[in-house]
């Protein structure tokens, strides 16, 4: 398909802190990290605009230490940490393969990363820069699941993709459940009033509701997957309108 045929021009891509731990129990392993950086250039190498947020669980978990007596701010903003180290993490293995890339936190930390600034973020993407932001949205008690709406509604994106360890989403565990149904597409509503279906926050979900952008859910660990979602190929499970 030529470079022009593109569904998406500018995408937010949302990943777990847990993609990038790979056969590990705890932290990052750099091979998955190379391996999605080489995924992104192929989408920086085909003129789409990519916004990436990242999560942190790989690294530290805000909800499970609330359970063992800490604080669930404090919890919060230490997840927060966690995905500026995975965000940094990955912007090194695209500076690697010379993608140029600019990590901007919600949080000040000038040190390491440029705040993030809206219009700084859009001439980044104008300059087919990839954006990773990190800190979530900033404030505790909102998930990166929800940042990850808020930041695709504030900088303009055409679709979430959320890239995940199986093919889409299913109406029930598809690891533990052999005859579990794969669904092609679902309305924004049918994941909001569904418990069973495990996709995103309510919070992020209605956003994307009321702003109008789809949510694309589909496998990481197939190559071109998101790239070939972005052309407009059958993949995933799309959820809209």
């Amino acid at each position: 398909m030529p470079k022009t045929e593109l569904k998406y021009k500018r995408i937010l891509l949302k990943l777990s802190g847990e993609a990038l731990l790979g056969e590990r129990e705890y932290g990052i392993d750099p091979e998955v990290c190379d391996y999605i950086a080489k995924e992104i250039a192929k989408l920086v190498k085909n003129k789409i605009e990519v916004v990436v947020v990242l999560g942190g669980g790989n690294i530290f978990r805000g909800l499970a230490a609330e359970k063992h007596g800490m604080k669930r701010v404090t919890g919060d903003y230490i997840g927060m940490l966690a995905t500026v180290m995975n965000s940094l993490a990955l912007g090194s293995a695209l500076n690697k393969i010379k993608i140029e890339n600019r990590v901007q936190s919600a949080l000040d930390m000038s040190k390491v990363c440029e705040p993030y600034i809206r219009n700084r973020a859009i001439r980044h993407l104008e300059k087919h820069r990839v954006v990773i932001v990190a800190a979530g949205s900033g404030h505790p008690y909102f998930s990166t699941d929800t940042a990850a709406a808020v930041r695709a509604c504030e900088l303009d994106c055409q679709v979430v993709l959320k890239a995940t360890k199986v093919s889409g989403v299913f109406d029930r565990d598809p690891a533990k459940h052999d005859d579990a149904k794969k669904f092609d597409k679902l309305t924004y509503l049918d994941v909001i009033n569904n418990d069973q279906i495990n996709v995103m926050d309510s919070t992020a979900i209605t956003l994307c509701k009321d702003n109008n952008i789809p949510i694309l859910v589909l496998k990481l660990t197939i190559k071109d997957n998101i790239l070939k979602a972005c052309q407009g190929h059958k993949i995933g499970t799309i959820i809209e309108a």
